[in-house]
């Protein structure tokens, strides 16, 4: 947990410039104060045997704002977050309410097979399966407003070209469910009745903002800034391997290195262990 939040500490310095890059698009979606979080709901988050990478909370809460049984996060949780999570809502609202009412290409199905460009999408609530493909550069956006619910089983998202995760919105007038999925993007579920958001096992790699509530069970959640700092530490060609570890990694497991703790993977550890155990690179020939 701490070796995770000095990952954090250490390379988001190195990567802001990741999140403030514009298009064109950009500026129909501004998360504003939201940005901060990676989970965020109106009524409560309950996470089970799951994983969050970033902060999680609140606004305005209930009786039980926040369960966590069993989740590792990395990051703060409510109460701490309470303030925060106050300004945060009201950001996310209105990007919410922003973004439904901008133009759209009509694009039903369950998106299996698709490559879709930077743009802004109008999808049916047709249940999301196999896998699509986002194919644009570094700074392109990608809005997909939903009419309706939001859901999926085995639904994949695969970025190429250079995309990025946290440029990608789903937007439902309904609820979001997704279940066994990869999902790439920051999940807005913004109806004040039914916005809430549940997960089961898989991925969400960017945030998961609702009006009412989050559930999550067995999924894990890797937030943007979290994303941003593991772009970083895998340098210039997008992989983890020795020559680029040099940009931040000591090339040893023992020590305060950023963004190699030792163990693990990145983000939830080490980007080098291949195979080591903690305190050892786990290399041969030493440190490059």
């Amino acid at each position: 947990m701490n070796v995770l939040r000095n990952n954090f500490s250490t390379c988001l310095l190195a990567t802001a410039a990741l999140l403030g890059s514009s298009s064109p698009a950009w500026s129909q979606v501004s998360l504003g104060a939201a940005s901060g979080f990676s989970v965020l709901a109106g009524t409560n988050v309950t996470c089970t045997a799951g994983v969050v990478a970033g902060a999680v909370g609140v606004s305005p809460g209930s009786a039980v704002p926040f369960t966590n049984t069993g989740c590792t996060i990395a990051g703060a949780t409510p109460p701490a977050t309470n303030g925060a999570a106050a300004a945060a809502r009201t950001a996310f609202l209105s990007a919410y309410a922003a973004i439904q009412s901008t133009s759209c290409i009509p694009t039903p199905g369950n998106l299996d097979a698709l490559n879709l460009p930077p743009g802004v999408y109008c999808l049916d609530a047709v249940a999301k399966a196999g896998t699509l493909t986002l194919t644009g550069p570094s700074n392109g956006v990608w809005v997909f407003l939903v009419a309706g619910a939001l859901t999926g089983t085995n639904f994949s998202v695969a970025m190429a070209g250079g995309g990025q995760p946290c440029n990608v919105y789903w937007a439902p007038t309904g609820a979001a469910t997704m279940t066994d999925s990869s999902l790439k993007g920051n999940i807005l579920a913004g109806d004040a009745a039914i916005g809430s958001i549940t997960l089961t096992r898989g991925t969400l790699a960017g945030r998961a903002l609702a009006n009412v509530a989050v559930t999550m069970t067995g999924a894990s959640i890797v937030g943007c800034g979290a994303l941003a700092a593991a772009a970083a530490c895998k340098g210039n060609d997008g992989d983890d391997d020795d020559k680029d570890h040099k940009k931040c990694n000591q090339g040893v497991g023992n020590g305060a290195e950023g963004c190699d703790p030792g163990h693990a993977r990145y983000p939830f550890g080490s980007n080098d262990e291949k195979g080591g155990k903690p305190g050892d690179p786990g290399r041969k020939g030493g440190s490059k």
